[in-house]
């Protein structure tokens, strides 16, 4: 087995190379002037497993473009196996034409990936189920949610706790983690005048008193946790945490998170943190690395995946 890591978040490629005790594979991967990507593997990789780590995070166009040249080199290089091991997997939200003459990019990015030279993708809390059915390859989806579980028992024990899905869209995925915590489940019902502008509408469930649990697969903008937490403090909610996958993030997100509501928002280091969200006191990350290195170990000994959330 072989780990390669892209540009993208070296933080936690080297937390799984140290979590599996194997070394990352030494590459040089570097622009041209014109910014083109350039790859060169090191090392000999003919007849190998490898792990590619690469989030398609921002800038998502440059990261997406390094991993397809370094899943060709590989594959040109002979290795046996590749596995695109994608943490956060960019484009996820155009999974389906929203209206017409739109694309559907999500299902673009995972021809790219096959055709690039990938046996097999590993991935983290796709931001809609049906993605998976886009590869024609093998895919694995792991989740956040018992990541998320410790936490949530360390840093609220004893609490009355109730898991809020911020949309209609999020109720599976609160519920499965309302479930692990045998807590409540409440549900925000918001309508969605423009793109990026969120407003909510009722709460379905009961959160006076309760510590609320917002729930989501990815943080953009943060307006609609933050909406979401204006509107529980309303309804009595004794205290406000976020806990998203995905931490992307972008424009004012940081400076809207820190002056909202929300005691503290918990997301992993599926994206790399920024030097603003490092500084704020009401944001941090927890290491979803030993889980995505026992799915790499589990994968290279073809052993179970799922039995992991089981």
């Amino acid at each position: 087995m072989k780990l390669l890591a892209g540009n993208s978040n070296r933080p936690l490629a080297e937390a799984i190379s140290a979590c599996l005790r194997t070394p990352l594979t030494k590459a040089n991967i570097k622009r041209f002037a014109d910014m083109e990507v350039f790859v060169e593997i090191m090392e000999n990789v003919r007849g190998e497993d490898v792990f590619v780590i690469q989030s398609t995070s921002f800038p998502a166009n440059d990261n997406l473009m390094e991993l397809l040249v370094i899943l060709d080199a590989l594959r040109r290089a002979s290795a046996r196996r590749i596995t695109a091991v994608v943490p956060y997997y960019g484009y996820a939200r155009q999974d389906r034409k929203i209206g017409p003459r739109t694309p559907i990019s999500a299902k673009l990015v995972a021809n790219l990936i096959t055709v690039a030279g990938a046996h097999r993708v590993l991935t983290l809390d796709l931001h809609a189920g049906q993605i998976q059915g886009f590869f024609d390859i093998p895919l694995d989806n792991l989740y956040a949610g018992p990541v998320f579980e410790t936490d949530l028992r360390e840093s609220l024990n004893g609490d009355e706790l109730v898991v809020v899905s911020p949309d209609v869209g999020g109720v599976v995925r609160a519920r499965a983690l309302a479930k692990r915590l045998d807590a409540e489940l409440a549900i925000i019902d918001k309508r969605r005048e423009q793109a990026g502008v969120s407003e909510v509408m009722h709460i379905i469930g009961d959160v006076a008193g309760r510590a609320c649990v917002l729930v989501d697969d990815i943080v953009d903008s943060g307006g609609t946790l933050c909406n979401a937490a204006v509107a529980l403090k309303k309804e009595g909610a004794s205290s406000v945490h976020a806990y998203c996958t995905h931490g992307v993030l972008s424009g004012g997100a940081v400076a809207r998170i820190a002056s909202s509501p929300i005691e503290m928002l918990v997301t992993t280091d599926s994206i790399q943190a920024t030097e603003a969200m490092r500084v704020t006191r009401n944001i941090r990350q927890l290491t979803i690395a030993p889980l995505i290195a026992e799915a790499i170990m589990r994968i290279s000994e073809e052993r179970s995946v799922s039995s992991l959330f089981t």
